[in-house]
């Protein structure tokens, strides 16, 4: 049976976030820590990552997400944070200050789709986030949290969320490569 692995993400559809996304993460890259950086094609806002399942329960989120009503709403993305904490960063990410109410609502619908058509429920409290690297070492590390110090207020802008994505990830050596396997437009204002 054909398996896809799947997640639900709001694609960043603003040229000039997208740039400065790019910029801090190049550079974070400066610090000489070992980083697996996310490509600048690839940022988006991971609303549900939802894992490997049949393509008829694709189908059925597909279904299912069509049902979610919402309307456009504003993102603004501000300041740099780390999973799980700055001594210990495993995870690098830009922050959604405006907007994240309206995400954490759509987030909890999905998870009740989710969770009728039988994918338990996730564990850890959503928190709206760009992922911008991962960090694969502990080489370099006080440098980089010297940089992401120095981020830690950066305005990365705002930009316009008029739909939500369900995605497909194939994983390559080179790096995940995403496709769009449908998606849910926000209803008129």
């Amino acid at each position: 049976m054909d398996r896809l692995r799947v997640f639900i993400a709001v694609d960043i559809n603003s040229h000039e976030v997208l740039s400065n996304l790019s910029r801090a993460r190049d550079l974070l890259l400066e610090s000489g820590a070992d980083l697996k950086p996310v490509a600048t094609e690839n940022l988006h806002i991971t609303i549900r990552f939802i894992g490997e399942y049949p393509s008829s329960i694709v189908k059925s989120i597909c279904r299912e997400l069509e049902k979610i009503e919402f309307k456009p709403f504003k993102i603004h993305v501000r300041g740099i944070g780390v999973f799980p904490n700055i001594n210990r960063p495993r995870v690098i990410w830009a922050s959604v200050t405006e907007g994240s109410e309206e995400l954490t609502m759509i987030h909890e619908k999905v998870e009740d789709i989710l969770q009728r058509l039988g994918v338990p429920r996730e564990k850890e409290k959503f928190v709206p986030h760009i992922t911008l690297a991962r960090v694969k070492s502990g080489r370099n590390i006080p440098r980089l949290v010297k940089i992401i110090n120095s981020l830690i207020d950066m305005d990365f802008g705002e930009f316009l969320v008029d739909k939500i994505v369900l995605k497909r990830s194939v994983l390559t050596p080179s790096g995940p490569i995403y496709s769009d396997i449908c998606s849910v437009k926000a209803m008129e204002k």
